[in-house]
């Protein structure tokens, strides 16, 4: 009988950790997209980091433990937000990538000539 309450007990902790890794996810998403929005792109480096260690926590945790009706709700809920959120991130995010490509490219291209016609850098 110990056992099957030890058991029901970390099955309980993993459902409810299941839940927080989606509360953190979302929330994560949540503050880099503000940050997009305001062209604060320095911390969302830092926050990708945290997005993708609570992914990985869930791929070691999710198969562990079904949730149960409210917390599947919940959890559903927090995943339509959070690919919401992600759709915008990327729309906001893309235009700079594709930006700092070409500076990129730019930078190469002149470095490239220097070295072609011997002049210093």
């Amino acid at each position: 009988m110990m056992q099957s309450v030890t058991w029901g007990q970390e099955q309980m902790a993993v459902r409810s950790e299941i839940v927080h890794c989606y509360e953190q996810l979302a929330a994560c998403i949540s503050t880099m997209l503000a940050l997009a929005r305001s062209k604060e792109w320095g911390q969302l480096p830092e926050l990708e980091a945290r997005c993708s260690a609570s992914v990985e926590r869930l791929k070691a945790i999710q198969p562990l433990a079904s949730l149960e009706p409210a917390q599947r709700d919940l959890v559903l809920r927090l995943l339509e937000r959070i690919c919401t959120e992600q759709a915008e991130l990327s729309g906001l995010i893309k235009p700079q990538l594709d930006d700092l490509i070409r500076r990129m490219d730019s930078l190469n291209h002149q470095k490239n000539l220097g070295k072609a016609y011997g002049l210093a850098h």
